[in-house]
């Protein structure tokens, strides 16, 4: 294994304003142990309680989403591998940013999906929510995007953006950011 310049990456971090990072095999404990390191900090810089809770249901959203899309794939542990960086902007709002391997087609449908919520406006988000919540489940298929991706876009300040990168073996990169905090220039 090389030697990293831990200097020079934490000085990367603190330009680029991260506060933190993983890129790895997600696991169930692992989302929890990093969720609770993520509050605990948060807390301890008193923050206000609500970006802490939106912050947390989104990370915790997202990571679950990619643990949950790589199990129902059957990847292995290269595969079923996430990055995740928490960082805030300019602004001082947080940012949620994720992204796993994903099929192509699975990754196409997901970014069309977020550019439609990205579209909407609180109420829309908020109809969309309601009628996803009535809808009936179909316990035999994938959930999908449904009410964890509208919840994501409810609680962000900003619009959700997804991005798509084609990846090595036939896959594709799909990456989600969020952000949340004091609405500011985007």
């Amino acid at each position: 294994m090389n030697q990293f310049d831990l200097y020079g990456l934490r000085q990367h971090f603190q330009t680029q304003r991260i506060l933190l990072c993983f890129n790895g095999p997600i696991s169930r404990s692992l989302i929890e142990e990093i969720g609770n390191a993520l509050k605990n900090y948060m807390e301890a810089e008193r923050i206000e309680a609500d970006a802490v809770t939106d912050v947390f249901a989104i990370y915790i959203e997202m990571t679950q989403n990619i643990r949950h899309y790589a199990t129902r794939q059957g990847y292995g542990e290269t595969d079923a591998a996430a990055t995740v960086v928490i960082g805030t902007d300019e602004s001082g709002r947080y940012v949620i940013e994720a992204g796993n391997r994903v099929e192509p087609a699975d990754g196409e449908v997901l970014t069309a999906q977020v550019r439609e919520l990205a579209a909407m406006d609180a109420a829309e988000l908020k109809a969309a929510y309601k009628k996803q919540l009535r809808a009936p489940r179909d316990e035999a298929g994938a959930s999908g995007a449904g009410l964890g991706l509208i919840d994501m876009a409810r609680r962000a300040s900003a619009p959700l953006v997804a991005e798509l990168k084609n990846d090595e073996g036939g896959q594709a990169f799909f990456s989600l950011r969020a952000v949340v905090g004091p609405r500011g220039d985007d």
